[in-house]
């Protein structure tokens, strides 16, 4: 057998990371493009990060040099396996002690959509951009995340399809609804390793059966917040929506809660604050029903809006008479909260992808292409978390430079200013270009930065921004 030849390696610690996927690709131009993708995504730039961005070169008329095509053919026409590669991302992350997943963790589902034009693009419609509150054409991707408030990754991506796709629209059989995608991936993490206490979910996904189906038959519980005014079917006596049956509780005051109880919720800032839980009834919802309805807020005297939560969920109360028999662990109220509370993080999650790492900088067509960048952006950001939690190496000053003297870049001629502290080897002195492997503890710091404030959640609703606990 042809031994096979050796790749120009990857700067610093990103090549020890990017060996670690040369068994999936069957030739060294293949090795090569994986390498240099990475090093682009993860180089701090000035601009989105297109292929010409990546390779270093000159925006439009950078193009056609060499680099950029190479990289082009590597994402959309080469032949390699994006699902494979993913795998293999989360076979790391499952292998790592301070990454490795648990049954304390959570599922988060969501979908985020990003603006693109034409109509030769696959997936590309008009439809809801929950990154900008509004409906234009663009591109929704469906995600997971996996979290336990202390660390935090994708686990899977789903493009979701426009029904305008298909021959026949909504009926026809290729075609999923956005829930029925999330729940899919939901149980294809599952079966992947990623166990965790429950799947979490934004009031988008509590209006659809196949997503409660799908997760009942893979064995998964859930807790998905509930739109405060939906209605459910009930005598005329008895509550019709979430909010109604939480305005029926008991209180007074902080002295006397009557139905209520305090939480005490943990935030990443150190802070703390006191909310109050209680099981409502509502329909075929109760305590001692396998499906609960639990509100959470900072005042039950006014359930105000931006700090109410309305959570359903098939975690079995501690003294339910089914809590035997149920395939769940019973839950408090207390780690009821925590675990929706743990819901946010996939938009920090969203904010270090797309800000940082270029999710929606793709300029290709086919469905193909998008798939691998998506999980090229994935790769890199696991590559973060690798970085984050090794212990600090000597620099790498003999890496190859990933953007030599005659790839061109616009921007101006000057180094951010930055503390001193943050300088490290290996900065250029061309615009904004750097050997990411030399400073990954200052990329990676860089992508936590944007992190939490002191600010109380808002309650689950599409194109609004929430800080993270």
């Amino acid at each position: 057998m042809t031994a096979r030849r050796s790749c120009p390696p990857a700067p610093g610690p990103l090549e020890e990371y990017a060996g670690r996927f040369d068994s999936l690709f069957v030739s060294l131009a293949q090795r090569r493009g994986f390498r240099e993708y990475l090093t682009g995504l993860l180089a701090p730039r000035d601009r989105n990060k297109t292929i010409t961005c990546l390779a270093g070169a000159e925006p439009v008329v950078g193009a056609r040099t060499a680099a950029a095509q190479r990289l082009q053919y590597f994402l959309s026409e080469s032949v390699w396996d994006s699902e494979q590669v993913n795998d293999r991302r989360l076979e790391l992350l499952r292998g790592q002690t301070a990454t490795a997943p648990h049954d304390g963790g959570v599922i988060v589902i969501d979908d985020s959509g990003d603006r693109k034009d034409g109509t030769a693009t696959a997936h590309v419609g008009r439809q809801w951009l929950g990154r900008y509150g509004k409906t234009d054409n663009g591109i929704v991707t469906v995600t997971t995340v996996w979290t336990d408030g202390r660390v935090y990754y994708p686990l899977h991506a789903q493009p979701y399809t426009p029904a305008h796709h298909f021959a026949r629209g909504r009926s026809d059989p290729a075609f999923r609804t956005k829930p029925q995608l999330a729940a899919a991936l939901a149980a294809r993490a599952k079966e992947t390793g990623f166990g965790c206490r429950a799947v979490v979910a934004d009031c988008a996904y509590s209006v659809s059966d196949d997503w409660y189906f799908t997760l009942r038959d893979a064995g998964l519980a859930y807790v998905v917040a509930l739109k405060p005014r939906s209605t459910t079917w009930a005598p005329a006596d008895q509550p019709h929506t979430p909010i109604d049956a939480a305005s029926t509780l008991a209180w007074r005051d902080a002295d006397r809660p009557g139905e209520w109880t305090p939480v005490e919720r943990h935030f990443r800032d150190g802070h703390r604050e006191t909310w109050w839980a209680a099981d409502a009834r509502l329909g075929g919802y109760g305590p001692d029903s396998p499906y609960r309805l639990v509100v959470a807020t900072t005042d039950p005297g006014t359930l105000p809006e931006k700090a109410t939560w309305y959570l359903a969920t098939n975690l079995p109360h501690p003294d339910a008479p089914h809590t035997a028999t149920s395939p769940h662990v019973p839950a408090g109220l207390a780690e009821i909260v925590r675990l929706y509370g743990l819901r946010p993080w996939i938009e920090q999650s969203y904010k270090q992808i797309k800000d940082e790492l270029g999710w929606a900088d793709f300029q290709v067509r086919s469905d193909t292409a998008i798939r691998r960048h998506q999980t090229l952006v994935n790769c890199a950001f696991t590559f973060c978390w690798s970085q984050w939690f090794a212990p600090p190496g000597a620099l790498d000053a003999t890496a190859p430079d990933p953007c030599p003297d005659n790839r061109p870049e616009r921007g101006h001629r000057h180094t951010p200013p930055v503390p001193n502290a943050l300088l490290a080897q290996g900065i250029t002195s061309r615009p904004l270009l750097a050997h990411p492997g030399h400073h990954p503890a200052q990329l990676v710091a860089s992508m936590d930065r944007p992190g939490p404030t002191a600010r109380t959640p808002s309650p689950p609703r599409r194109g609004h921004r929430r800080q993270t606990p």
